[in-house]
């Protein structure tokens, strides 16, 4: 999908319609390996070893190929403002293979 490098739209901060630069937002930062729920944290604490049942932690993972769904991800777009420089970020995804900002 293709975009345009600027458009014009409204600006809640001006409360008028002005000059926006597009941009993408990256995703997010990865999840830490030791947080709460996480195998690694349980397996420190002593869980997830020796014999008998280990309820949660005695099945092996579901693999990936099982796991994943959908082909593309939700892209989420910027708009930054000319005036006020201020951005705000568009309220909903488009499900995009790729997105290209022109």
């Amino acid at each position: 999908m293709k975009l345009p490098k600027t458009i014009k739209r409204f600006c809640p901060y001006c409360n008028s319609h002005t000059e926006q630069k597009i941009s993408q937002v990256s995703s997010g930062g990865k999840r830490g390996s030791l947080k709460k729920g996480s195998k690694q944290r349980a397996r420190m604490r002593g869980r997830a070893r020796g014999y008998g049942n280990l309820g949660r932690w005695s099945k092996p993972a579901v693999g990936s190929w099982k796991r994943k769904t959908k082909s593309t991800k939700k892209t989420n777009i910027k708009y930054t403002c000319a005036k006020c420089k201020k951005s705000t970020i568009q309220r909903y995804g488009r499900r995009v293979g790729k997105l290209k900002i022109e």
